[in-house]
């Protein structure tokens, strides 16, 4: 739980930073603040978050991705949110090291994933999912599935922001939002091998720097 607040603090910090303090006027501030409420944040987190991207002694937040492959040939992708990018990249090349993967270029594997802009909305009664799905095909929207009494929303990390308008202009109350890296193709591995794997990408999902950290390693249905 921690974790999720720490994470979710620097988003709310670099949203409030980019597009000003005021929920009412920056909807990428005013969609954390659902998914923070979703997550049980408390409300001084959030606030104190908000704060901080206003103080003057504030270090600012850089957004840095890193690419490298685990072992096995696995491609891992990791987001960062720092205040220093000299440590953070020596974490990240020491993880890698240490596990037998090695630290990429930047953008070396970006090709691998296609980033996506995920929407979590509460079901309606006046709305099918063919309607809202025929409705959301013109604003990059390419799918939508129905999990007990919500919609999930995958589209276009680009048109973010005109999903939101979308869905915030026709009423649908938006209960969380998130950036993906979904990957084009998944590598199979034996259990040995993911357990390898998996140690390394815990590691790196333990650095207080790392925001997300994405892979194409097939996970087994059950695991």
């Amino acid at each position: 739980m921690a974790r999720v607040f720490t994470k979710l603090g620097k988003e709310i910090t670099i949203a409030a930073k980019a597009g000003g303090p005021d929920f009412e006027t920056n909807p990428r501030l005013r969609i954390l603040m659902q998914t923070a409420k979703k997550e049980n944040m408390p409300k001084e987190n959030v606030e104190r978050a908000i704060k901080k991207a206003t103080s003057k002694d504030f270090t600012d937040y850089k957004e840095v991705n890193y690419e490298g492959y685990g072992p096995y040939g696995i491609a891992i992708f990791v987001e960062t949110a720092t205040d220093n990018t000299t440590r953070t990249v020596a974490n990240i090349r020491s993880y890698f090291n240490k596990h037998g993967g090695s630290l990429g270029t930047s953008g070396s594997l970006e090709f691998l994933f296609e980033h996506k802009c995920v929407f979590h909305i509460t079901t309606r009664d006046d709305v099918s999912l063919e309607e809202l799905e025929l409705e959301l095909i013109d604003y990059g929207v390419d799918e939508l599935e129905e999990d007990d009494n919500e919609i999930i929303l995958y589209g276009e990390f680009s048109q973010n922001a005109a999903i939101q308008k979308y869905l915030e202009d026709h009423n649908y109350e938006i209960t969380s939002s998130e950036f993906v890296r979904i990957p084009n193709d998944q590598k199979e591995v034996t259990p040995e091998q993911s357990e390898a794997i998996e140690k390394l990408i815990e590691k790196i999902e333990e650095d207080e720097d790392v925001q997300n950290v994405f892979h194409n390693m097939k996970i087994e249905s059950g695991e």
